[in-house]
């Protein structure tokens, strides 16, 4: 695929409320954090559903059913339908039912998400690999998954069952810290049997067409607080993205985005649906943005000005986005981030 390579943040007269018809959410570090939510998330999604967008929300894990996150989401004061939320579980299900006949039978590795979407598109979930599957799925199964679920995977994909995933997050975030995620379990079982996996979720694109086909979008702006999945998502399925600042991503990860990790918009937090976004012009031999100039030196990016901290980040990522074209940008912005307190 051939994109324009992103240079700067991009501005906007319009609120994205406004200019976009649907906001397609990450839920953990963008809605909520630790099972709360968090701050500013509930108003500002109340204010941009009253005001016309429609909410989706978009989620790797595929251990828990889209009723149990829209109750959850409706606990914590945003009111949510199971139709609302879109699981990787639901794109693998998918996926697998365009290369097996209906009703085939396909052993489930984790939780009763996936056993739910394999239902819903008509496809029987087993337990064991001797219970002849036409398919083997694995998604996230919590921590508590018996190692012996790994094995069952194996024996069937040894007999040349086709091996398909819900995601391949190596992460995910918990009450305690960060945890392992799918993707370390899937690399138990790909050590094992030296198979490649069929991936469904963020940010390959059987999610995004997932996304697509449920919500009908037509103008979608995906959400997200990791560059990795949420924003290269959005750089495969080509729409524009939101990256806020209350997840994983900090402001370091951020300047040295590659291409396919540079947001279209950047802002704190959910808020920032509800407002345009400043531009981002060239000035001075460098990038500004409200207060700030920020320019390439020769061995660190360098900035100037005083103002709202998230437009000298905006003039930043313009300065190291510029400068690296469609690498990496490897100049210090160290001392640039200190004063902005990122």
């Amino acid at each position: 695929m051939s994109q324009t390579v992103r240079t700067r943040p991009e501005g906007s007269a319009q609120a994205l409320s406004e200019a976009y018809d649907t906001a397609l959410l990450d839920l953990d570090g963008v809605v909520y954090a630790g099972g709360n939510a968090i701050a500013y998330a509930v108003e500002s999604l109340g204010t941009a559903r009253s005001g016309g967008m429609r909410l989706a929300y978009v989620t790797n894990n595929a251990l828990r059913t889209p009723d149990v996150v829209a109750e959850h989401l409706t606990e914590l004061g945003i009111p949510t339908g199971a139709s609302d939320v879109i699981t990787s579980a639901q794109a693998a299900a998918r996926l697998i039912s365009e290369q097996v006949p209906a009703g085939a039978r396909v052993l489930v590795i984790g939780g009763e998400g996936l056993r739910v979407a394999l239902r819903e598109r008509g496809l029987e979930p087993v337990e064991s690999a001797d219970d002849d599957p036409a398919a083997v799925v694995q998604g996230f199964g919590g921590p508590d998954l018996p190692w012996g679920r790994f094995a069952e995977a194996c024996y069937a994909i040894a007999r040349g069952v086709p091996w398909f995933a819900s995601n391949t997050d190596l992460t995910i975030p918990s009450a305690r810290g960060i945890a392992p995620g799918n993707g370390a379990a899937v690399e138990v079982v790909r050590i094992a049997t030296g198979a490649e996996p069929q991936v469904a979720g963020k940010p390959l694109p059987p999610m995004h067409r997932e996304t697509i086909l449920r919500t009908g979008a037509e103008r979608p702006l995906v959400v997200g607080d990791r560059l990795d999945t949420d924003i290269e998502g959005a750089f495969n399925g080509e729409v524009d993205s939101l990256l806020v600042l209350t997840g994983v991503t900090d402001g370091a990860q951020l300047l040295a985005a590659p291409p396919q990790h540079r947001p279209t918009y950047v802002d704190a937090d959910l808020r920032g649906l509800l407002t345009g976004q400043p531009e981002v012009v060239e000035a001075d031999g460098g990038f500004r943005c409200g207060g700030w100039t920020a320019t390439a030196g020769s061995e660190r990016l360098e900035l100037e000005g005083d103002g709202e901290a998230l437009d000298g980040l905006r003039a930043l990522c313009a300065a190291a986005w510029t400068t690296a074209a469609d690498g990496t940008c490897e100049l210090d912005g160290g001392k640039a981030l200190a004063r902005l307190g990122l």
